[in-house]
């Protein structure tokens, strides 16, 4: 790409990485059983509506034994997020969402150019080529970028009718990118943060680990609300226990954030930079002849967990 193809595509990636205003139709890709903030942020989600209209929750594989055991491999973990995905509309009372589940990809990316077949990956293409570039889909992105980068494999023209944001790799200041989402998949994320596809990154380490909640914060806001936020309570003290192992503890949220950048520029602060290059040694190499995207620098963290749990504890 020449120069001057350089500066269209960076002015065509500007306009569509604007802060969306009105309703806009958004897709969740969640390795929802993993943690517990993926259901954090499918509840907001859900109850974002409706300037915020879910069009589709598509399940993504996870399996890393370094962080957890929750899984046997990829298949498994993704087969368990797409339970959890209809435990947790269950709770909320919202079966009619169950048909906006999908399964996604049953294993990671062998390479750069093959996609891995999913309904997910599929479900994507078809949902995007539905939008445009003036109106283009929101792609919130919490887990391993498998399905979204497939899917951007099998049809490419979709960058240019979605946007994602994806929560993924750490702070370009932290000594080394080894992030769980990030690591999973090295292969499908360096198709994201090299193919131009309008992307927001919000980086983990040294940014996203601020937000934080405690025990004593989530009785406060939460129980008894109603039975989503007893299960969201009981799950967080139950993992922090297990994690923690102390009487003192907090755990990031971090999900959430993926739909508060969404939400409102008062809930965290972005700048444009270059695409960095996430590499296979667990490092970013940078080029200023990559194009841009937005990069998160800092959240909000009282203000949107305010709206976080106010929203859930909503009848």
């Amino acid at each position: 790409m020449n120069m001057e193809e350089q500066i269209r595509e960076n002015q065509k990636i500007l306009r569509m990485l604007r802060r969306p205003e009105g309703q806009i139709d958004v897709v969740l890709d969640t390795d929802t059983y993993n943690e517990i903030d993926d259901q954090y942020a499918l509840a907001f989600l859900v109850k974002s509506a409706p300037r915020l209209r879910l069009v589709g929750i598509h399940a993504a594989p996870f399996y890393a034994p370094e962080f957890n055991h929750k899984s046997e491999n990829p298949e498994d973990g993704m087969e368990k997020s797409y339970e959890e995905i209809l435990r947790v509309l269950r709770l909320m009372e919202r079966e009619d969402l169950i048909p906006l589940a999908q399964k996604g990809s049953r294993e990671y990316m062998k390479s750069e150019t093959e996609p891995v077949e999913s309904p997910a990956a599929r479900r994507l293409v078809e949902l995007a080529m539905e939008h445009s570039e003036e109106k283009p889909l929101y792609v919130l992105a919490i887990g391993a970028i498998t399905n979204v980068a497939s899917a951007l494999l099998m049809e490419p023209e979709i960058k240019n009718r979605m946007v994602l944001v994806w929560l993924g790799g750490n702070a370009y200041s932290w000594p080394d990118n080894k992030e769980f989402n990030l690591f999973q998949d090295v292969a499908g994320a360096r198709v994201v943060f090299g193919c131009g596809v309008p992307l927001v990154q919000l980086p983990c380490m040294g940014v996203v680990s601020a937000f934080t909640t405690t025990g004593p914060e989530l009785e406060h806001w939460l129980r008894g609300k109603n039975k989503l936020c007893d299960y969201l309570a009981d799950i967080t003290a139950r993992e922090a226990e297990e994690y923690h192992m102390g009487p003192c503890w907090s755990r990031a949220i971090w999900d959430v954030t993926a739909v508060g950048w969404l939400l409102g520029e008062e809930y965290m602060r972005d700048r444009l930079v270059h695409s960095p290059i996430p590499e296979y040694d667990h490092h970013y190499s940078f080029s200023e002849e990559r194009h841009l995207i937005r990069c998160v620098y800092f959240i909000n963290r009282d203000a949107l967990f305010h709206k976080l749990f106010t929203t859930l504890a909503e009848d």
